[in-house]
């Protein structure tokens, strides 16, 4: 019912009112068309909120006969739950006189004769006839559009826990080729590092054929030569030249014999069946055994330095491993020095520690080089016309680091070098 339908109610209440019934009975027939005409239900209580008029569609929609409800209170219409707080809404309505929808932040509900409870939306609209207050309450039932906002309601919440739903369901996509992605980056990685690894592999490979090459061709050469010349000395006092050459083929026998070992050890260091033999041993006596056999390879003018204070110094480690790594450092220092160098070494021990310090005023190994020098077969530019298969300190390092030990260097080229070999006193293998 629009608002002017409400005001034309209200003025046409107050005509009947104000005039002799008997004389006007067209206005109360016309009242009563209307009233029964409009879709919404139309309830009409008075001060003591009593129904004093009602419609046909008000008495439909609860359930009565229109005259059932006339002359009854109010409260008739009203849920039990409700009843005490509606009837202090309605008095405090009364007195302020304003028209306004009813149940405003609040549900309103209507009791059926039945004793079923149903959605209501109410519009009080106040009016006075001959000092008498009235409410003419306009009331339509929402249960279809309850209905419908609940349903409503459901939809939107099934589409809310779907939208959650899908959410996780996207994100545990997002989460799997995220993985995915990564492992793929991953997989590019390894190719890419195996084939850097491969190309690494035959580069050495090539390297090492030509070294092993070279390697065995002079000395074989110089077996051959010696050999043959060997016979060409028949006579007695030729026998200085005889026992020279004999010379000759035994170092290069040693020579080349020493190349085996080291690609025998580099065998069993890849396929870990080194057995380390440990002992007790006094420091000085590995030394004493080291420089000994290295002053046989020194040069013209060059001598070692060590210090005679080691005598205190003992090791619970392998004798062997610790003499080849400490000749291998000393014999470089030599063969990469010029005549008339020295080579200190220097040797410190603390209560767990034993520090060797090896120090050559030799050709040094180039900066842009160094990260290689422990790579097997890896020979620095400078000293690629030096005799030499660049396994020994590759070898070296292996050993030290199964013995819980470590190598390394400081170096400038064509200033020397200085190797520190660091290795606990007491082995725990």
């Amino acid at each position: 019912m629009t608002r002017e339908t409400v005001i034309f109610f209200v003025v046409l209440l107050r005509r009947i009112h104000n005039r002799d019934f008997r004389m006007f009975p067209k206005d109360i027939d016309i009242f009563n068309i209307l009233l029964n005409a409009v879709s919404e239900g139309v309830i009409i209580v008075n001060e003591q909120q009593q129904i004093v008029d009602a419609n046909i569609s008000a008495a439909n929609m609860f359930g009565y006969e229109r005259e059932e409800l006339l002359e009854k209170p109010l409260n008739l219409l009203i849920p039990k739950k409700y009843k005490g707080e509606h009837h202090a809404h309605v008095s405090g309505f009364m007195e302020k006189q304003e028209s306004r929808q009813m149940g405003h932040g609040r549900d309103l509900h209507g009791a059926r004769k039945d004793g079923s409870t149903f959605p209501v939306e109410a519009g009080l609209n106040p009016f006075s006839v001959k000092e008498n207050n009235y409410v003419m309450a306009l009331v339509i039932d929402i249960t279809i559009r309850k209905q419908q906002e609940a349903k409503i309601q459901e939809l939107y919440e099934d589409l809310e826990k779907k939208v959650v739903l899908r959410t996780k369901e996207l994100s545990i996509t997002i989460a799997e080729l995220e993985a995915e992605n990564k492992l793929r980056i991953q997989a590019e990685k390894d190719a890419k590092a195996a084939l850097k690894k491969e190309q690494e592999l035959n580069e050495l490979k090539t390297k090492f054929l030509s070294l092993v090459s070279h390697e065995f061709k002079t000395p074989l050469s110089s077996i051959l030569t010696s050999s043959m010349l060997l016979g060409k000395y028949k006579l007695t006092e030729q026998q200085a030249k005889r026992d020279r050459h004999i010379k000759i083929i035994s170092d290069k026998v040693h020579y080349l014999n020493n190349i085996l070992n080291d690609f025998l050890s580099v065998e069993k260091l890849e396929k870990g069946k080194v057995n380390y033999k440990l002992s007790t041993f006094k420091v000085s006596k590995v030394i004493n055994e080291v420089v000994y056999n290295a002053n046989m390879l020194l040069k013209d003018g060059q001598y070692i330095n060590y210090p005679d204070d080691i005598d205190g110094y003992s090791l619970y480690q392998d004798e062997k491993i610790i003499e080849l790594a400490l000749s291998n450092i000393v014999n470089n220092a030599i063969k990469y020095s010029s005549e008339n160098t020295q080579i200190d070494i220097f040797i410190t021990q603390n209560d767990t520690i034993t520090t060797f310090r090896i120090k050559d005023n030799g050709i040094g190994i180039p900066e842009k080089e160094q990260k290689n020098i422990f790579n097997r077969y890896f020979r620095a530019e400078n000293a690629l016309l030096v005799q030499g298969t660049g396994i020994g300190l590759n070898i070296v390092k292996s050993h030290l680091e199964n013995l819980h030990g470590s190598i390394s260097f400081e170096s400038i080229e064509n200033e020397g070098t200085t190797f520190t070999i660091q290795i606990p006193n007491k082995a725990t293998i």
